[in-house]
């Protein structure tokens, strides 16, 4: 059989991909603990500085909870949906210390969408569409999506896509800000890995004091995230001498005349 998530790792760069074309990646029980061991193991790679998520095929990057398999379990779906749960890949994601890209390579439903909301940054092929069916199932969803998107494209828009179960098309959630650009399937993986090593030349601790500090903000009030990021930052400026920043000023001024 063949595994259901593969890594391929070049460049400080991990490729994650669900492997399971064949049922559009559905999440079954063991996908769900291929993924979430995957990502635990690229969190613990040294050499991995960045990660890729993407879906095999150009169909789904992940349908979603595996239906089938759920209404054959009895108990199945209250501890697939548990944020808690050992082995929820969700979790695994979101606390992972190297930034994860989203390859959005066909649909997201559901569970798939929660997967997706998950990643830091989202780049979706012209293929991709993601739907929020939890009403039509009849399930609440329990990895974040009532939480998220209304957060990042706005309650008015959430709620239409959540209480209808509609498609949203790739253009659509470029403009609603969900997505951070739109390709051609072709030129996915090949943009999201340039944008992945981009983000591997940085300094790999810094990266991840800097995710933390933009993760952590984000789910406190306003005045609270402010007050954060001074705390935050007075303490890692302290350390920082003249000459590290004078090291670095060449380099920096070198590569945005590149850009």
């Amino acid at each position: 059989m063949a595994d259901l998530v593969l890594i391929d790792t070049a460049d400080g760069v991990a490729t994650v991909t669900l492997n399971r074309p064949e049922a559009m990646n559905a999440l079954s029980t063991a996908l769900r603990a291929e993924l979430y061991r995957a990502m635990l193991a690229v969190d613990a790679d040294d050499a991995v500085r960045a990660v890729v998520l993407t879906g095999a095929g150009e169909r789904a990057f992940t349908a979603g909870l595996d239906l089938k398999e759920l209404g054959s379990t009895a108990g199945a779906l209250g501890s697939a949906n548990a944020r808690g749960a050992e082995e929820n890949p969700v979790t695994a994601i979101e606390a992972c210390r190297k930034p994860v890209i989203g390859a959005i390579n066909g649909v997201a439903i559901t569970g798939g969408f929660e997967v997706a909301l998950a990643c830091d940054i989202l780049i979706a092929s012209t293929n991709a569409r993601f739907a929020d069916t939890h009403a039509r199932v009849g399930v609440m969803p329990g990895w974040g999506l009532s939480q998220k998107l209304s957060r990042l494209i706005g309650i008015a828009r959430a709620k239409e896509l959540s209480f209808s179960g509609n498609f949203l098309d790739a253009a659509t959630a470029e403009r609603s800000g969900l997505v951070n650009r739109v390709v051609a399937p072709e030129d996915l993986l090949p943009l999201a890995r340039l944008l992945a090593r981009d983000i591997a030349s940085a300094d790999a601790a810094f990266i991840a004091a800097y995710k933390s500090l933009i993760d952590d903000g984000f789910a406190l009030p306003f005045g609270e995230a402010l007050a954060l990021e001074h705390r935050r930052s007075s303490a890692a400026n302290a350390a920082v001498t003249p000459a590290a920043v004078e090291a670095r000023r060449a380099a920096v001024q070198a590569r945005g005349r590149s850009q």
